[in-house]
């Protein structure tokens, strides 16, 4: 797929290898988007490409789609991406409770800081409960109003957001397999799919998420999602935990996401003083089967 162009069929190593001749316009084009808040239609079309992965090439579930969006948005893209980051890096606006998309953060830094947690309550006597939360299509729900609302919340000026009402507005995709293409559909929520903006804008929609956890600790990998608290015993984990995801439920109906209720589980790990407390010792942690600590 890396050599594979969008639908603008502009190959990205044509406009490298022509970047002495096309720079100067190329750049006029994305300067002229950023000053009049407004994307071309093409550059929000993207071209979708069902790639094979593994067992009956008959079955759709057997096949991931790949978006190829026109090189000239990814050009743009980087440009705005780039100019976001450092401002919600400069004011320090993302939640710490987020490892992904993050410098520096990765799926073993979470777990590190979730294990550690835990570790140092069972250290204490006590036992940790958690729930996981497994979001159903989350960058692929995202609410465009609830997401623009959000930026202008965190500080984005008026001009800015008339770009990404722009950006999330009268989007597209079709499906491409050899030579046969689909008709053009409209895309009227969701982050794109393989942008460059798309995780950045996510972790801006879900940053909140934690604030409504004021009675336990909420970590975060990308949409992966673990809530727990450490309590001396089973009836004061079972109350604060069911609180929390009382209100966690109320902020994803807000918020207009889903969870997918067949891998979204409760957990709890074993007291080192209560040998027979129902307890799990492995769960699917932050992406990773991740064992419990064991209190030495």
């Amino acid at each position: 797929m890396k050599h594979q162009s969008g639908p603008d069929q502009i190959p990205a190593m044509l406009l490298k290898i022509s970047a002495p001749a096309t720079a100067k316009p190329v750049a006029t084009l994305i300067n002229e988007s950023l000053a009049t808040g407004y994307i071309p239609k093409l550059w929000k079309t993207a071209r979708v490409v069902p790639i094979h992965k593994s067992g009956d090439n008959t079955l759709v579930s057997n096949y991931r789609p790949i978006s190829l969006l026109p090189v000239m948005s990814k050009i743009l893209e980087k440009c705005v991406y780039t100019q976001l980051r450092d401002y919600y890096q400069y004011w320090n606006y993302l939640t710490p409770d987020q490892s992904g998309f993050r410098p520096n953060h990765s799926t073993t830094t979470a777990l590190l800081k979730v294990c550690n947690d835990i570790q140092a309550g069972m250290e204490q006597g006590n036992l940790t409960g958690a729930i996981f939360l497994d979001f159903a299509k989350a960058f692929d729900t995202v609410d465009n109003g609830i997401l623009l609302q959000k930026l202008k919340n965190s500080g984005i000026g008026d001009r800015t957001l008339t770009w990404f009402q722009s950006y999330v507005s009268d989007r597209s995709q079709y499906v491409s397999i050899s030579d046969s293409t689909s008709l053009p559909l409209p895309v009227t929520c969701g982050v794109p799919q393989d942008s460059i903006l798309g995780p950045l804008l996510f972790t801006i929609f879900i940053n909140d998420l934690p604030n409504v956890c004021k009675a336990s600790t909420v970590h975060m990998y990308a949409d992966d999602t673990v809530i727990y608290t450490s309590k001396p015993d089973i009836p004061q984990l079972e109350a604060v935990l069911q609180e929390q995801f009382t209100e966690v439920e109320k902020w994803i109906k807000d918020n207009k996401l889903f969870l997918n209720t067949d891998v979204t589980e409760p957990f709890s790990s074993a007291c080192p003083d209560s040998p027979d407390t129902p307890s799990l010792r492995s769960a699917r942690l932050l992406g990773a089967l991740s064992s419990v600590p064991r209190a030495a």
